[in-house]
């Protein structure tokens, strides 16, 4: 299955500049409404220095990370891995103008009956351009024994 050797790996550093349009879209693609999330004189009214992203906008930032974890070094077939479970840690909000830095890191590897099933779990650690952490995000992967 999964080599416990993988536990530990790290992807590299990348900065991530987050602009209006993209946590614009996000808001309006989990339908969104509330207008801190689209209109700077909204978000500053309500104490924010520019517009705020939605809670689980974090998770997007993966899908901008250019060197994201290689699941064939993994050993893993993408057509045999499922998103198990997802979670977030909220330290700091993340707001339009911030360069978010993320990097990713294999926490544990382990199986389920008896081999049957396979578990990654990866942490993606998120800071800010202050170097405050802003989130850090749990995902839990699962996948199928190879026949």
């Amino acid at each position: 299955m999964i080599e416990r050797s993988c536990i530990g790996m790290e992807t590299p550093e990348f900065p991530i500049e987050i602009e209006r349009e993209m946590v614009r879209q996000f808001a309006a693609a989990i339908s969104e409404t509330n207008p801190v999330y689209f209109d700077v004189f909204a978000a500053r009214a309500a104490g924010h220095p520019n517009i705020l992203a939605p809670p689980t906008f974090g998770f997007t930032i993966n899908n901008f990370h250019p060197q994201p974890f290689d699941f064939a070094k993994l050993g893993l077939k993408v057509d045999q891995v499922l998103h198990a479970e997802q979670k977030f840690v909220y330290f700091a909000p993340i707001h339009v103008g911030d360069t978010i830095r993320v990097h990713g890191r294999i926490t544990d590897v382990f199986e389920k009956r008896g081999g049957l099933l396979g578990f990654v779990c990866m942490s993606t650690f998120a800071k800010n351009q202050h170097d405050h952490a802003v989130i850090e995000m749990v995902t839990v992967l699962v996948c199928r024994k190879q026949a």
